[in-house]
């Protein structure tokens, strides 16, 4: 018997559909993995279902009862709950007061109860063999507690079917086998869950059954125990959209950078060369450490031990201007947030990097970058008016021009490029790559971190294949292809690199 019901699901952003007569149905009493790679429709569905966004047309029947366009609220009273990955959770706040608020007991004059609601939440951590004090601030819960405590939240206010978006990026094994038995104990209760998630083992280990999404529509559903992680991939994936060959062959230089047994926040044992010249993709899925690794490189986020030699010498690791010094620059993801200036102009958006290497020298000679901003705009093709103008006046493709015209205006060796054609057209990321191929063709050494595989089939010579914090695979340029990539990058086959310099 299903609980849930969603049929013909459209949906489109200005005009651009993201959900095309999509079809998908959750059972009664079962853990439902919903699959796609990233833009496949999956939050948008599960926004709708949640009433977050409403549909365009389509029908969602949950219990037998058609819903209609209500309130978020409408539906948890229903008892639909999403887990987001980012928990929504106060840590200032007492684990009891996470679970009542908004829902505060209260006597006759007011007065909350707050024994009354440390006793109940006892007993919901009780009944669902939880070890967490009802007590303690959030703030001092490890991240798995956290995450318990979302769901018991959920569960306390009568919760029927679970959303888990990601559950167990953030767990150690461990945590995530603890996880799992609640998840199963809550099946056999009868509460139904939705599952997403990227990695095959867990996917295989939970699930009772799947769905498949690719570009906005529905694939194939079926029994977890009729697939194998290979077939399930190979539905992710499809047939290969990369359409446009432009990756060029060069002869590479020597060793400019090397990592030896790097260890960071969300990465481990990175034993890693890059030789002069060489595009180095890195990839694997969201959080897996590429992103993490990259900003450890560049001295934004601390090493916890190992060495990085550049140039064959050691540089001191967690200072961004150590690494500037020794030739190095960082193209950091989420462009809005990292790398705009809105109050800038376009040349001092571009200059402002150089500008604290030269700290000492406290004027800038402003027809000297000038000059700069010409030449480069002519070598990237930047589109723009005046260099006056603000950078807000650029489209993201151009900016993000700018942006690595500011680091190579610091003279770097090496460019860190961390997802550098997010949020801009297809026009436009053809450019970056040719860009990126000359300046490599120039001697620049580009490590590009992505989770687009088709744009590792274009450009890159190399590509270091991430999970759970290390490097599962190293593969050559004639290796790339998404069914391979994402089979090592969810472990649906195994891999692991020895040890040694790559």
């Amino acid at each position: 018997m299903n609980i849930l019901e969603m049929e013909n699901i459209n949906k489109s952003f200005n005009g651009v559909p993201v959900l095309k007569d999509v079809n998908f149905s959750v059972e009664k009493g079962e853990i439902h993995a919903l699959l796609g790679e990233n833009g496949a429709g999956k939050s948008t569905l599960m926004n709708i279902l949640t009433g977050v966004i409403p549909l365009d047309s389509g029908e969602v029947i949950f219990e037998g009862e058609h819903i209609e366009n209500q309130a978020i609220k409408k539906r948890q009273e229903l008892g639909i709950a999403f887990v987001h990955q980012e928990l929504n959770l106060f840590n200032d706040l007492k684990v009891y007061e996470n679970i009542f608020l908004g829902k505060e007991y209260v006597n006759r004059f007011g007065t909350l109860k707050k024994k009354e609601m440390i006793q109940k939440s006892k007993e919901l951590f009780e009944r669902l063999r939880i070890e967490i004090d009802p007590t303690a601030e959030v703030s001092t819960l490890k991240v798995s507690e956290k995450q318990l405590l979302e769901i018991s939240k959920s569960l306390f206010f009568s919760a029927k079917l679970l959303i888990l978006d990601e559950p167990t990026t953030a767990l150690s094994n461990d945590e995530i086998e603890h996880l799992f038995i609640i998840l199963r104990r809550l099946r056999d209760e009868g509460k139904s869950i939705i599952f997403i998630s990227h990695k095959m083992p867990e996917i295989f280990t939970i699930s009772d059954r799947y769905t498949v999404l690719r570009n906005g529509m529905f694939i194939q559903s079926g029994k977890i125990t009729d697939a194998t992680p290979e077939e399930v991939t190979r539905l992710l994936v499809g047939a290969s959209y990369s359409t446009l060959e432009i990756y060029q062959k060069r002869k590479l230089g020597n060793v400019v950078l090397e990592l030896k047994k790097f260890s960071g926040e969300g990465f481990k044992k990175i034993n890693l060369t890059v030789r002069k010249g060489e595009i180095l993709g890195l990839t694997g899925l969201k959080g897996s450490g590429s992103s993490e690794l990259m900003n450890a490189i560049f001295g934004t986020q601390p090493a916890q031990s190992g060495s990085i030699f550049v140039f064959d010498k050691p540089i001191k690791n967690g200072s961004i201007h150590v690494a500037m010094k020794a030739k190095m620059a960082l193209l950091p993801s989420n462009r809005k947030e990292n790398s705009v200036i809105p109050d800038m102009s376009l040349l001092e958006n571009m200059y402002v990097a150089e500008h604290t290497l030269s700290a000492l020298n406290f004027h800038i000679n402003y027809s000297k970058e000038l000059n700069k901003f010409y030449n480069y705009k002519e070598m990237l093709g930047i589109k723009c008016n005046k260099p006056s103008y603000g950078i807000t006046s650029l489209s993201g493709g151009n900016q993000q021009k700018v942006f690595l015209a500011r680091w190579l205006n610091t003279e770097a060796d090496i460019l860190l490029l961390d997802n550098p054609t997010q949020g801009i057209d297809v026009g436009a990321k053809a450019e970056i790559y040719k860009l990126i191929l000359n300046l490599a063709e120039q001697g620049k050494t580009i490590l590009i971190n992505t989770l687009e595989i088709p744009e590792l089939q274009k450009i890159a010579d190399r590509c270091a294949v991430f999970y759970n914090g290390e490097i599962i695979k190293i593969l050559q340029h004639d290796e790339i292809d998404e069914e391979t990539v994402m089979m090592y990058s969810t472990q649906a086959i195994g891999g692991h690199e020895d040890g040694e310099n790559q």
